[in-house]
């Protein structure tokens, strides 16, 4: 029997004494995020935004399989955001989760409603010509199942209540994602509230395709208003890598409505995901002080392996940059490469570890992730 078989359903049952301390961590840790974003100053906030905004574009994609081009992600983002665009074209795919993602940032605020997530569905899969309904509740006859293994033998992990009980089932949910709200009649804590409504949402999986990008907007939407400003934490980032125990996690809580377990596991995640976006932000502030720093001090190549280094994030190229890396990236000679780094550790922009073809290189920051 699925969860919204049972004769109690949608009454979720969970203890909140367990999630207390979820929940205290939870509120400490956003005001450290807010305090960590307004470190960095305003011309370089925007593009912190973009940043962090872009990944989880693109990790909540990737949690269903979908690979994106962050470029024209970033290209999109900046476009919905109104702020100066750049020459990259911006694909479909691309163009319609960063327009949900800067709505949910945007109008975070603003109540739940039929017409939210008609939108949200519509910018998300308005590309797609092989669904039946975009913008709009599935109304397909066919039973919604999550299925996988071969087609003539399918596991079945899940089955959704039929399309006909849709409209009913959503009625119910929007006004109970209202009336939890911070200023509704019956509010919720933060995390409770949030892990409630994913689960909730996906275990009525009302759209022909992309409810679980849906649902984790839904989430985020939920903790903005509980902390009363948009949450930026890495929350589909730190889903994506634990893909299969959250998969595993829904599966099982859509089997009953005893869901202390399940909210345990999304309070967790949550709380470090707030840790991620902290040490992002903390690595971006540190970027922004290393080329203060060296600005107008390295030549062309120099400026491009550099760039390249803090594209590769925090933990840089994995085994560090060799002087074949810098060769390759740049299309110099050996002898020039060997200047060029030699250079950069001289200037303090490097630090270099191991000797002759060992030899690897390392940005040298001032960050304490």
């Amino acid at each position: 029997m699925w969860n919204w078989q049972s004769p109690d359903w949608p009454t979720f049952r969970y203890d909140a004494s367990r999630l207390e301390p979820y929940e205290q961590q939870f509120l400490l840790s956003s005001g450290e995020v807010l305090g960590a974003v307004h470190h960095v100053n305003r011309a370089d906030r925007d593009q912190l935004r973009i940043d962090l905004l872009s990944e989880e574009a693109m990790k909540t994609s990737a949690i269903e399989g979908e690979m994106l081009d962050r470029l024209s992600v970033q290209s999109s983002l900046r476009r919905h955001l109104g702020l100066a665009p750049d020459s990259y074209p911006s694909k479909p795919r691309e163009q319609g989760v960063s327009e949900m993602m800067v709505d949910v940032y945007s109008n975070y605020s603003e109540p739940l409603s039929h017409d939210t997530l008609f939108q949200w569905h519509d910018m998300l899969l308005s590309h797609d010509r092989h669904l039946e309904s975009i913008g709009s509740y599935r109304s397909h006859e066919d039973a919604m199942q999550i299925v996988s293994g071969r087609l003539d033998r399918p596991t079945v992990h899940f089955e959704a209540p039929p399309s006909r009980q849709v409209p009913a089932e959503m009625d119910q949910f929007v006004t109970w994602f209202n009336r939890t709200a911070p200023d509704g009649p019956e509010p919720l804590r933060a995390l409770i509230r949030a892990g409630l409504s994913h689960l909730y949402f996906e275990s009525i999986h009302p759209f022909e395709d992309g409810n679980g990008r849906l649902g984790r907007a839904l989430a985020e939407k939920s903790l903005a208003q509980n902390i009363g400003q948009p949450s930026l934490i890495a929350l589909a980032f730190t889903i994506e890598r634990e893909r299969k125990a959250y998969y595993d996690q829904l599966e099982r809580h859509q089997r009953t409505l005893d869901v202390t377990p399940w909210l345990v596991w999304f309070a967790e995640t949550a709380l470090t995901a707030q840790q991620v976006t902290l040490e992002r932000v903390g690595f971006f502030i540190t970027k922004t002080h290393f080329y203060d720093r060296y600005r107008d001090q390295f030549n062309a190549r120099q400026s491009k392996v550099v760039a390249r280094l803090f594209k590769a994030g925090q933990d840089g190229f994995k085994g560090g940059l060799s002087a074949e890396n810098y060769i390759s990236i740049t299309g110099t000679s050996r002898a020039t490469a060997t200047r060029d780094l030699q250079d950069l550790v001289e200037k303090g922009a490097l630090s270099r570890t191991g000797e002759l073809r060992y030899t690897r290189y390392w940005l040298k920051l001032d960050w304490e992730g």
